[in-house]
């Protein structure tokens, strides 16, 4: 299933201090305000590897990209 994710902007409101992905319901549910649109992907590993073009640091949300996710 196709969704559309986002980077936040601000790494150090993650615990990881990286800047984690989101999809779009997810971030909106945290109240993400500075964030950055990655696109719409079919897999959150698709998301991530774009959203490193952004941000090298970026990991899979632990709970909407768990799949993605590397601590």
């Amino acid at each position: 299933m196709y969704e559309h994710y986002y980077v936040n902007d601000n790494q150090t409101f993650n615990p990881g201090l990286h800047h984690e992905v989101h999809t779009k319901e997810h971030a909106t549910i945290l109240g993400i305000v500075s964030k950055t649109y990655v696109g719409y992907f079919s897999n959150e590993f698709e998301a991530v590897n774009s959203a490193k073009n952004i941000y090298q640091d970026a990991d899979g949300c632990a709970i909407c990209c768990h799949k993605a996710h590397r601590g």
